[in-house]
């Protein structure tokens, strides 16, 4: 093939051949942007068509291609086996082309020269594997095992054994990451064979450099290369172990394997920690490499099989090695002197590196904690038990407290725990100094970070140790701390490692240690102190205070406040930014909880909020940013959440205008940044709760911020939608009557957002729902792009969502007639009918009339619930008591293909039916006030109602009237000024006009009944002898005595 030319790929024009498939990956392997875009393009059209994925490993396979050609063939492959292996994959690839691809795969792995295109190949292999083994390919592992065998047996070619362990290193690391139970079954029933291959390999491989560089020999790269391939094999050797068995203990195999383990990693341990300096720097992190092998296997198999793992040979003699190599480890850990302080002090370029002691202590570390889990903890499984799992399980508990966790160790390891590895090194001493944040960054840490920590990784076995041996440790533990704690000792690194296990300690200590004495006598003191390293001591005052608070009632609680403020001064040279960012995340603490009376903060209320918000403009770290803005929000929300009677707005005030300069600058440097973002909107919607009115002056900045964030073309939108939404609730419940202009700029954005349907819809109809009440005028100017997706959301939406938008519409429908009377309410009807909401409610009340028509165990059921069917019906209500001969004409528009007299003859059989079923008040008395109002067209259609209406009038009156000296409607509102409240927001302002235009509670009911009972009079000729003989006499008896009794008629 030519190599030398470039091409412009004509898109699907190109039939598939090896030659147009060799000159396509050229072009989209090469650097000019042009033929990769077209490439790429020509490679994407190839995806679906027969034979490509074969052809691609043609070419790879073909050694004398270029590079870079073979390598996007393999990546391509690889990422299409993702896409198209599986049998129910759309334009799945081939059985042929599969057996074609699966042939030739293992080979050309063992084959390849190149370790990257052999790793791309591995990772294929592997997938295919976890997708076809064993049902398709059943031969999978014996093959690549038969490969290892062959590969080891020929000692000339040291290539094709690594390589053909690398591949099983892709599989094995596949299978046991299976979720499901089948493929790691179909792993373990396999187990053994790999095994006994991979084990005599490793063994091998061992002996040949181990006798090398113990006794010499003239074949270094040889040893070397033998070093390479065990470390190779041990990776696999790790996952098969804890994978390949659920019960390694009673594996024979395993058994042999794990002693000859031991012993190898004494022996390495030996070579790489007691006579380093006899090995090259390469050999010797290569064997480094091989201890943190098998220490990864300990600790993982003590976490996936707790009892296996101790039932193995010398498990026990294990743990307490590895807690001998903690003790040893932590002599030299800490700093114990003055001149950790000095930042220059012992400075190393590996400092940064973990040393393979420190490693393997940390693994030391996290074995323990497994055994802690192990004994107190274990882990709960549904799965079936045999009695023989029972009995191992008791006996591998009994083996740990007997021989390891002692309630003498447990003491000697809670004492080692927090004198050694509490202390810091000098490595955080420096990273202090250098990288203030950063460093605090990680020691704040809350994720698992704490497993690649020595420190951190202390600090929770500590903290097991001492919820589980309450009654050994508390006593040792205040010893010490007494010792310590006193103004007049100055060892500040003795103190803050004590100070760090009391801490910690709080819940089991609550009730042990008189910390309210310690804080007045000692911490009150200490944090005046002013010497070298006084810092650390003031930064874990800071800790020790928000780790105490929360579970320690009766504390004081000014002397606390007093305490931060003087911290966050930065005016104080020894409070640099790490103790200064320290008090400020704790600070958080000590305000949530519940005993938290602002009365006592708002002496040091100004201070405190002022230096705060001013180390949030000081600091970089975005992370640290959050954190600081976290306690802003919770200290903000906490004096809104207090007792009622007080001002809330006045003690927040004075510091809004600071804060609002720090959010507003800080907004525009986050950038991508969403997290930070949503953590300012969330602060920005807590401000405006707790300034009230006040919060006008910012809608310049709050607005703009909002109409960026729910813009739903935006790449934000998703990020941003919610917390932007929970501030534009918080902005109108604030807004007064005199700033509404200011807010209705916002009203567009909700239209889209109502027909994207997510999960916000609930918020951006309550928001709707706001500006009906706020800006009347202007929504009814906005009905147009409205409507529709109000109507579209009715149908088969939530029951909240469908009464959202009923209510909205009903609201609409209200402010339209008290705003510009009955010429803008028939307008607004007509648009509801081009909306087609009104024929939508027609449609479902039709629905539910048919279904209570039928019964027994097939009859019909309605998509309506009760409560919908109200709220649909209440928009009818409205139309009728507006206007009965509007309601005539929306009904008929409603529905063209049915005679008026079959429609008004079901709907309102319907809607009787459903009276009784309403327990709202004010919603039953609008349905009321509705049949009602249609007397007015003295039809026969609704007086021959007049059974159900006499009913209806009974039931109703009784309640409205019922218990009232007065005798007047209790749904009415006689006094309307007097309901005016002071200060009122627009929103509150909105709701009160059109409550008190509402008929239902500014109509007397009884009136009203009276005067429409004469229109049906009238109706009948004008007598009320000719009403009684043409209408009342259908009336049951009891019925009309019932209402006589109300004294209306």
């Amino acid at each position: 093939m030519a190599m030398n030319f470039a091409i412009e790929v004509a898109g699907e024009a190109n039939p598939l051949s090896l030659q147009t498939l060799y000159h396509t990956l050229t072009a989209a392997s090469s650097s000019d942007p042009q033929q990769i875009k077209s490439g790429a393009q020509q490679l994407r059209n190839w995806e679906n068509q027969s034979g490509y994925y074969s052809s691609l490993q043609s070419i790879f396979t073909d050694a004398s291609m270029p590079i870079q050609v073979r390598h996007l063939c393999i990546i391509q492959l690889k990422n299409g086996i993702d896409k198209y292996w599986r049998k129910r994959a759309l334009n799945a690839i081939g059985q042929d082309e599969k057996d074609l691809i699966r042939s030739r795969s293992v080979e050309s792995g063992t084959n390849e020269p190149d370790h990257c295109l052999a790793l791309q190949n591995a990772l294929m292999i592997a997938k295919i594997v976890r997708y076809e083994y064993p049902q398709e390919w059943p031969d999978a592992v014996s093959s690549i095992v038969s490969n290892l065998r062959k590969a080891f047996q020929s000692d000339g070619n040291l290539l094709k054994l690594t390589r053909a362990l690398l591949i099983l290193l892709e599989v094995i690391k596949e299978l046991s990451t299976a979720r499901i139970q089948r493929t790691r079954t179909n792993l373990q029933a396999a187990s053994v064979e790999v095994l006994q291959v991979l084990g005599k390999i490793y063994v091998d491989r061992v002996q040949i450099w181990m006798t090398f560089f113990r006794q010499g020999g003239d074949d270094e790269g040889g040893a070397i290369s033998s070093v390479e391939q065990s470390l190779l094999a041990l990776r696999v050797l790790r996952r098969l172990l804890i994978a390949g068995w659920d019960f390694p203990n009673r594996s024979t195999e395993v058994r042999e394997f794990w002693s000859l383990l031991s012993s190898h990693f004494r022996d390495m341990l030996s070579m790489a920690v007691n006579d380093p300096s006899s090995l090259h720097e390469n050999v010797r992190r290569l064997i480094e490499k091989h201890l943190r092998q098998i220490a990864k296997l300990h600790v993982d198999l003590a976490k996936a099989h707790p009892s296996g793992f101790t039932l193995l040979p010398s498990s026990v003699q294990l743990v307490s090695a590895y807690w001998n190599l903690v003790l040893q480890f932590g002599e030299t850990y800490g700093s114990q002197s003055s001149t950790a302080f000095d930042p220059n002090n012992g400075r190393s370029e590996e400092d940064h590196e973990i040393t393979i002691t420190e490693y393997l202590s940390l693994k030391g570390l996290l074995l323990l904690r497994a055994c802690v889990k192990m004994v107190f903890n274990p882990a709960q499984t549904f799965k079936y038990q045999q009695a023989e799992d029972k009995e191992e399980k008791a006996q591998s508990r009994e083996m740990i407290k007997e021989n390891i966790l002692t309630a003498n160790f447990a003491e000697a390891a809670m004492q080692a725990l927090v004198t050694r590895f509490f202390v810091f090194t000098q490595r955080d001493l420096r990273d202090w100094e250098e990288e203030p944040e950063e460093w605090q960054r990680r020691e704040e840490g809350e994720d698992d970070t704490w497993e690649f920590s020595i420190r951190p990784c202390a600090e929770k076995l500590f903290l097991e140790l001492m919820f589980n041996y309450k009654q050994q440790l508390v006593q040792p533990l205040l010893s010490v701390f007494g010792t310590v704690a006193n103004p007049q000792n100055r060892d500040v690194l003795q103190k803050d490692s004590i100070y760090g296990a009391i801490g910690l300690a709080a819940s089991v200590l609550e009730d042990k240690l008189d910390f309210n004495s310690f804080l007045r006598g000692t911490l009150s003191q200490e944090v005046q102190i002013d010497q070298p390293g006084c810092g650390i001591l003031r930064r874990r005052i800071a800790i020790i205070l928000g780790q105490w608070l929360p579970v320690k009632d009766g504390l004081d609680r000014a002397l606390v406040y007093q305490i931060f403020q003087h911290l966050l001064d930065k005016g104080d040279p020894s409070n640099d930014l790490v103790v200064r960012i320290t008090a400020g995340r704790q600070l958080k603490n000590v305000i949530i909880p519940f005993d938290f009376r602002f009365e006592q903060f708002e002496p040091y209320a100004t201070t405190v909020l002022h230096r705060l918000v001013a180390l949030i403009e000081e600091v970089e770290l975005n992370e640290i940013k959050l954190a600081l803005l976290n306690t802003l929000l919770v200290l903000i929300q906490s004096v809104e959440e207090k007792e009622s009677g007080t001002d809330i707005a006045n003690q927040i005030v004075p510091f809004a205008d600071q804060i609002i300069s720090v959010l507003a600058p800080l907004w525009e440097q986050a950038g991508s940044e969403f997290l930070l973002k949503q953590s300012i909107l969330g602060i920005l919607s807590s401000l405006i709760s707790a300034v009230r009115g006040e919060s006008r002056k910012y809608h310049a900045l709050f607005i703009p911020l909002i109409d960026s964030s729910v813009d739903v073309t935006s790449e934000t939108y998703l990020y941003m939608v919610e917390d932007a939404l929970d501030l534009w609730v918080n902005v109108l419940q604030q807004t007064p009557s005199n700033a509404v202009s200011d807010v209705v700029s916002l009203v567009p954005r909700l239209f889209p957002m109502l027909e994207v349907g997510s999960d916000t819809l609930r918020k951006a109809l309550e928001i709707a729902e706001m500006y009906v009440y706020m800006a009347p005028v202007q929504m009814l100017a906005s009905t147009g792009p409205m409507l529709s997706p109000l109507t579209s959301l009715l149908k088969g939406s939530k029951r909240e969502v469908t009464g959202l938008v009923l209510s909205i519409v009903e609201l609409l429908m209200q402010s339209a007639l008290r705003l510009g009377g009955s010429e803008n309410f028939t307008s607004f009807t007509l648009q509801l009918l081009d909306a087609n909401l009104i024929q939508t409610v027609m449609s479902g009340l039709r629905g539910a009339h048919e279904a209570h028509q039928t019964t027994g165990p097939h009859r019909a059921k309605t998509w309506l619930d009760v409560l919908v069917e109200t709220d649909y019906l209440c928009i009818l209500a409205r139309l009728a008591l507006a206007s009965p001969n509007l309601f005539i004409d929306a009904v008929k528009a409603a529905t063209p293909n049915e005679q008026f007299e079959t429609t008004v003859s079901w709907l309102l059989s319907e809607w009787f039916r459903h009276l009784d079923n309403i327990s709202h008040p004010e919603k039953k008395k609008l349905n009321c006030l509705a049949v009602t109002a249609l007397l007015q067209t003295g039809q026969p259609w609704i007086l021959e109602h007049l059974q159900e209406l006499m009913t209806v009038w009974t039931e109703i009156v009784v309640e409205l009237y019922d218990n009232d000296e007065r005798q007047d409607d209790c749904l009415v509102y006689w006094d309307v000024k007097a309901m005016k409240g002071a200060n009122e927001t627009a929103e509150v302002e909105g709701q009160r006009k059109l409550m008190f235009a509402d008929p239902v509670h500014r109509v007397d009911l009884k009136p009203f009944i009276r005067e429409h009972i004469q229109y049906a009079i009238a109706s009948s000729g004008g007598s009320n002898e000719a009403f009684e003989e043409q209408w009342v006499v259908n009336v049951d008896k009891d019925v009309l005595q019932g209402f006589s009794k109300l004294g209306i008629f």
